[in-house]
C-alpha cells in the first residue's frame, strides 16, 4: 500500500498549496507533509479516570509515530463515565455516545484523508466505538486501550468500583455504616484507568486484543504501570508497519475473528455488553453475526479466567498471571479459538498466543483441562417475553432458575426506589421497562438497581429483567437486552405486578405464565409513553436506533 494513500490528496501538488499554507500555519513543515498522515483519535476527557490520563499515552504515541516516518495528528472525541452517571439521567448519554464516536473519528478520519489512524480508548463505549468507525473507513488502523485501574485496598481487600455499588444497597439495609461508605468511597478508585474488573472496558479490550483490532499483549498493561509508556511508544511505530504492510480493518474483522471475540467473552465471564457491541461491530464490517450465535460459542468455550465481578481477580491480576496472551494460548491448546485469524501485527493469532508465559504459582487462568466452568457465561434466553432474545451473565454460582411474581417499573428510578424503601420482597421479579434503545432512549445500565438488590441481601432471591442494559460490574439472576423493547411493542410491556415469570436458564427460557391471546389484548391496550425527549441528540438517537437484538446502532430509516 502506497503509505501516502489518501493524504497525498490533501498536501501533494500545486493546487493543495492553500492546504498546506494552513497546515503550515500551525507547525507542520515541508518534510512532515511529505510523509504519511497519521490521526490519532483521543478519547481523553477530564471527567473520569478511565481516560484521564490519555494524553500522556497520546504524546507518547505521537512520538513513537515520528519515530517511525509518520506525521500524527490528534484529535479529539467524547467519552461519557458509566459509573458515573449510573442511576441518573445522564446514563442514557452512554450508548448514544458510542454512536457519537465513532461517527467522529469517522467524519475527522474521512474529512482530513488520514493515511492510517491510532485510537486510544479508554471507558467503555469508546472502545465498540472507535472498532465500528475503523469497519466504516477500512483503512489501517489500531485501537489501543489505556488500560485498567489498580484496585483499591479496604479492610486487607481489594476492592473496586463494584464493591461502592453494592455498599449502597448493604448501607441503606443498615448492614454498612455511613463511615463505612464514606472510607471504601476514598480508596475504592486509587488512579487513573477503566473500572478493574472484568467489567464492560476490560472485556471489550481483551476483545480487541483477541480480535487482533489491538497488539496482543498491549492493552492489558494497566493504565499506571511503568512500562504503559513504552507501550504507547511501540504502538506508534507499529502503526507504521501495518500502513506499510496495507492491513485494514476488514482483513481482521471476519466471522471466524467474530467468533473468537465471543469466546474472549465467555472465557472471562465477560460483560453482557459485549454483546450489543460485537453486533454492531459486525454490522459496520458487513459480517453476519446474530444473538444466537453468542449461545453456541458460549457452550463450546469453557470459562478459564477467575475475574471479578463473580470471580475473586481484577483485570491487574490477570495481566501479572500472563495475559491475554496466556489466556488465548489456553483456548487455542483446548480448540476454542480458530487460530488462523489474522491479527494487526500481520501474524495469526496462533503465532501471537504462542509465546504465552505464565507466572509461576498465579491462579487468575486455569488451563482448559481444568476449568472453572466447562461453558462460558453467556446464554441467551428466548420465550413469551423475549421473542427476539435476552441475555443473561452465569458465573456458575446463581441458581439456574427462578420463578416468581413480577414488580413492574416504569423506569430505572422507579425501581431503585422501590428496592432501597425495602419494597421488594424475597422471591420477587424486578420488571424494568422503557428503558431500551428507543424508549430509554439510550438503554441505561441498572448497575444502581443491581448493586442495591445484592447489597440488600437479595441478590439470591430476588430476579431482574429489563430492555435496559447491564453494567459488566453486575451479578445475580439477571435478564437484560429484552426485545423487543417495550418502545417497539414488545410484550415486556403487557406484564402487570404478580404477573408470574419464569427464567430458566438451563432451558434457556424467559417466559410469562400468560396466553398468547392474554399477551396480545394486553398490548394492543397500551399507550405508547410520549417521547422523553422531543428535540435534540436523544430524540435524533431514538429516531434512528435499531433493536438491542441488531446491536441498537443507528442507521437510517
Amino acid at each position: 500500500m502506497d503509505p501516502k494513500h489518501r493524504s497525498h490528496f490533501i498536501t501533494d501538488g500545486r493546487d493543495r498549496a492553500p492546504a498546506r499554507a494552513m497546515f503550515k500555519a500551525i507547525g507542520f513543515t515541508d518534510q512532515d507533509l511529505r510523509q504519511p498522515l497519521i490521526g490519532v483519535a483521543n478519547t481523553w476527557i477530564e471527567t473520569m479516570p478511565c481516560n484521564f490520563h490519555l494524553r500522556r499515552l497520546s504524546a507518547k504515541v505521537k512520538e513513537g509515530i515520528r519515530a517511525a516516518g509518520g506525521t500524527p495528528m490528534e484529535f479529539n472525541t467524547i467519552a461519557i463515565s458509566d459509573g458515573e452517571t449510573m442511576g441518573t439521567e445522564g446514563m442514557r448519554a452512554s450508548l448514544v455516545s458510542r454512536e457519537l464516536i465513532a461517527d467522529s473519528i469517522e467524519l475527522v478520519c474521512r474529512g482530513q484523508l488520514f493515511d492510517a489512524v491510532v485510537a486510544i480508548v479508554g471507558c467503555d463505549k469508546t472502545i465498540p466505538a472507535a472498532a465500528m468507525a475503523l469497519a466504516r473507513l477500512n483503512i489501517p488502523g489500531i485501537v489501543y486501550y489505556g488500560g485498567t485501574i489498580a484496585p483499591g485496598s479496604f479492610h486487607g481487600k481489594d476492592v473496586t468500583i463494584q464493591d461502592v455499588f453494592e455498599a449502597v444497597g448493604a448501607n441503606a439495609a443498615g448492614k454498612m455504616s455511613d463511615q463505612d461508605l464514606k472510607a471504601l468511597e476514598d480508596v475504592a478508585c486509587p488512579g487513573a484507568g477503566a473500572c478493574g474488573g472484568q467489567y464492560t472496558a476490560n472485556t471489550m479490550s481483551t476483545v480487541m486484543e483477541i480480535i487482533g483490532l489491538s497488539p496482543m499483549g498491549f492493552n492489558s498493561v494497566p493504565a499506571n504501570d511503568p512500562s504503559k509508556d513504552d507501550v504507547s511508544v511501540a504502538c506508534g511505530k507499529l502503526i507504521m508497519d501495518v500502513l506499510k504492510a496495507g492491513i485494514c480493518p476488514k482483513d481482521i474483522l471476519t466471522r471466524e475473528g467474530l467468533e473468537n471475540a465471543i469466546a474472549a467473552v465467555a472465557s472471562t465471564s465477560g460483560s453482557t455488553n459485549a454483546v450489543l457491541h460485537l453486533l454492531a461491530i459486525a454490522r459496520e464490517a458487513g459480517v453476519p453475526l446474530e444473538i444466537d450465535d453468542f449461545q453456541t460459542v458460549s457452550e463450546r468455550t469453557p470459562l478459564l479466567a477467575d475475574l471479578k465481578p463473580a470471580g475473586r481477580f481484577v483485570a491487574a491480576d490477570m495481566h501479572r498471571a500472563g495475559g491475554v496472551r496466556l489466556l488465548a494460548k489456553h483456548l487455542i491448546s483446548g480448540g476454542h479459538l480458530h487460530g488462523s485469524t489474522r491479527t494487526v501485527t500481520g501474524k495469526t493469532l496462533a503465532e501471537e498466543a504462542a509465546s504465552g508465559a505464565e507466572t509461576p504459582g498465579q491462579q487468575v487462568i486455569v488451563p482448559p483441562d481444568r476449568p472453572l466452568k466447562t461453558t462460558g457465561g453467556l446464554v441467551i434466553v428466548r420465550g413469551n417475553i423475549a421473542p427476539e432474545g435476552a441475555v443473561v451473565k452465569v458465573s456458575g454460582h446463581e441458581r439456574p432458575n427462578h420463578r416468581g411474581p413480577a414488580r413492574v417499573f416504569e423506569s430505572e428510578e422507579d425501581a431503585m426506589a422501590a428496592v432501597t424503601s425495602k419494597r421488594i420482597q424475597a422471591g420477587d421479579v424486578v420488571v424494568i421497562r422503557n428503558e431500551g434503545p428507543k424508549g430509554g432512549p439510550g438503554m441505561r445500565e441498572m448497575l444502581s438497581v443491581t448493586g442495591a438488590i445484592v447489597g440488600e441481601g437479595l441478590g439470591e432471591s430476588v430476579a431482574l429483567l429489563t430492555d435496559g442494559r447491564f453494567s459488566g460490574a453486575t451479578r445475580g439472576l439477571m435478564a437484560g437486552h429484552v426485545s423487543p423493547e417495550a418502545a417497539l411493542g414488545g410484550p415486556i410491556g403487557a406484564l402487570r405486578d404478580g404477573d408470574i415469570i419464569v427464567l430458566d436458564v438451563q432451558k434457556r427460557l424467559l417466559q410469562a405464565e400468560l396466553s398468547d391471546e392474554e399477551i396480545k389484548t394486553r398490548l394492543a391496550a397500551v399507550k405508547p409513553l410520549p417521547p422523553r425527549y422531543p428535540s435534540g441528540v436523544f430524540a435524533k438517537y431514538a429516531a434512528l436506533v435499531s433493536s438491542a437484538s441488531e446491536g441498537a446502532i443507528t442507521k437510517p430509516k
